[in-house]
């Protein structure tokens, strides 16, 4: 009993300390994520091309964090005042809204598994908090766009997820091709910005529309010009 709880140990000790130690690395080299590991453990199809993140189309960063996550540059990993929002809405039987942050997603990707359980979120609080304080904000969106899953057959990342929808380089995207790749993000299976119905259409346009009000800018906390 002795030997198999000192094992047990042992193996909570590595599963609580890789995380923790693959961050501080993932500030220096590109990381993959958990879903990209296992579609290549079996055998299925996985595309990634890696693109700096000056390198990056400033429309899809700003359609991004609009969509995703607007109050990215204000937060500390976990969005409290959006958690709260989705709780009072809940709360008075409205349908339940996100309050995921892209540091929170990046935080799943990087280190859990997909699906919803409340075991997983429960985890996703302490790595978002942890990252946020060991990775900057250019880091983490600069990663997430390398790591988002944006098409059906294994396409990660903005490059990937570009060169699938439009046939061009994530770079030299429109406003409106930036639109579209944000607003497939939540469902990159069942939408598709490069055949885009009417309702995709719809919050693209939207998302277009309101960036110059309500997208947040490319302020000093990612290092970019706007």
């Amino acid at each position: 009993m002795r030997v198999l709880i000192w094992w047990a140990w042992r193996v909570a000790l590595v599963v609580v300390a890789a995380p923790l130690l693959l961050a501080l690395l993932y500030n220096v080299v590109q990381p993959v994520s958990t879903l990209m590991l296992w579609r290549q453990a079996m055998l299925e199809p996985v595309t990634r091309i890696w693109v700096p993140i000056e390198n990056i189309s400033p429309a899809l960063i700003r359609s991004v964090l609009a969509s995703e996550d607007a109050r990215f540059c204000a937060h500390n990993g976990v969005d409290f005042v959006e958690l709260q929002n989705a709780m009072d809405d809940s709360d008075d039987g409205e349908p339940s809204r996100g309050a995921s942050t892209i540091t929170m997603q990046l935080a799943k990707n990087l280190f859990l598994w997909p699906g919803r359980s409340f075991i997983r979120k429960g985890l996703e609080f302490p790595l978002a908090l942890y990252l946020n304080a060991v990775m900057s904000k250019r880091r983490q969106i600069e990663i997430y766009l390398n790591l988002a899953e944006w098409g059906p057959t294994g396409e990660f990342g903005a490059e990937a997820g570009a060169q699938r929808a439009f046939g061009s380089g994530v770079s030299r995207l429109s406003a409106r091709q930036a639109a579209l790749l944000a607003v497939m993000l939540p469902n990159p299976y069942k939408r598709d910005a490069g055949k885009p119905g009417p309702g995709l259409n719809r919050l693209a346009g939207n998302l277009v529309a309101r960036l110059p009000r309500e997208g947040p800018e490319l302020t000093a906390c990612l290092g970019l010009g706007s």
